[in-house]
């Protein structure tokens, strides 16, 4: 698969049955290549700097029924909580003297949160600390409200699409909830001028190899840029539950993909990755990542905001989680760096 591998690299693309064949016929030593090149690029752009995101999960409440996640509606055993305006301006006050210059405010679809109760935390947040990114994470919204938060000072929204396969779409989600929609969200953000975050779910059920070409080929087409994706774990409170979780192994082939897809993307060695494997984060970093997103929640809330079973760093103060990562990052031959991370042009 060598020569499908430097393709990517020249062309920075594949067709869809070249990325069919890649995924299905790849060796152990076409993956060690591949994380090599992946590593180079990662390099050549961003040297040996990871950039951290500080992730404030301020609502655990959700309006929408997603099978696989633990914070879903109608789940009756989630123990649901929101952080106040104060509790999430503390956060980022405790975030801002460890370093970190950006802020992830990330939830379920929660009404409670009005337009205006956002667009008040968002300008807040920018007003006492402009010389940090504003991103958010929360969901389907109209194109107002997205223009509102942007307009009040937030830089950048992850909105995951999951699957680029209306099929596999309907598998995943109840029936008020679509792919055309997902999609029209993400482009409108992409208008308005945000910095752009989608991504999926590797080894979510029935999620096929020819469901993820179609993914690489959506993320080629949208040109976001923060690409996030994490192997599929399961919550035990889903209809899910029994299903087997992701491949750590596939996961991070498909990062190193993705980096020489779009070689100046933010792509984030995920929790999800360190949840599955002990040492995924670090992997994820030699496969091309370049982002780490540690919590910054306060702990009493930290295991009700439970997508999947077993999430790490969940008891862990902020300034814990800091140190240890800056040694995990150290202990592959990078560091931390103490500054926005923005997207770069190249």
């Amino acid at each position: 698969m060598k020569h499908l591998i430097d393709k990517l690299y020249e062309t920075k693309s594949l067709e869809k049955q070249e990325f069919i064949e890649l995924i299905q016929n790849r060796s152990k030593d076409d993956e060690e290549y591949l994380f090599k090149l992946a590593r180079g690029v990662s390099q050549k752009i961003f040297g040996n700097k990871i950039y951290l995101r500080g992730l404030i999960e301020f609502t655990n409440y959700c309006r929408n029924d997603c099978y696989y996640c633990g914070i879903r509606k109608s789940n009756q055993n989630a123990d649901r909580y929101r952080l106040s305006k104060e509790e999430i301006l503390s956060c980022c006050e405790q975030g801002h003297k460890l370093g970190f210059r950006t802020f992830v405010l990330q939830g379920g679809e929660d009404g409670y949160y009005t337009d205006e109760k956002i667009v008040d935390i968002v300008s807040s947040i920018r007003q006492e600390y402009p010389d940090c990114a504003i991103t958010l994470s929360m969901g389907e919204k109209s194109r107002k409200s997205y223009q509102k938060f942007f307009d009040a000072g937030a830089n950048r929204y992850l909105l995951r699409h999951e699957t680029a396969n209306e099929e596999h779409y309907k598998k995943l989600h109840p029936e008020n909830l679509s792919l055309q929609n997902r999609k029209r969200c993400l482009m409108n953000l992409k208008e308005i001028g945000y910095q752009v975050g989608c991504g999926f779910m590797v080894g979510s059920p029935f999620q096929t190899v020819q469901n993820i070409a179609e993914d690489l080929l959506f993320i080629k087409e949208l040109s976001p840029q923060m690409i996030g994706i994490g192997p599929f774990i399961a919550h035990h409170d889903t209809c899910f539950a029994n299903e087997p979780n992701g491949s750590v192994e596939l996961t991070l082939f498909l990062v190193a993909v993705i980096r020489l897809m779009i070689p100046n993307a933010l792509i984030p060695a995920t929790t999800a990755l360190g949840t599955l494997d002990r040492r995924g984060r670090e992997q994820g970093i030699l496969a091309g990542a370049n982002v780490l997103m540690p919590n910054l929640s306060p702990v009493k809330v930290r295991k009700k905001y439970a997508l999947y079973d077993n999430k790490i760093c969940t008891g862990e103060e902020a300034a814990e989680c800091n140190v240890c990562l800056r040694n995990r990052v150290s202990s592959v031959g990078y560091e931390i760096i103490e500054n926005r991370g923005d997207f770069k042009e190249i």
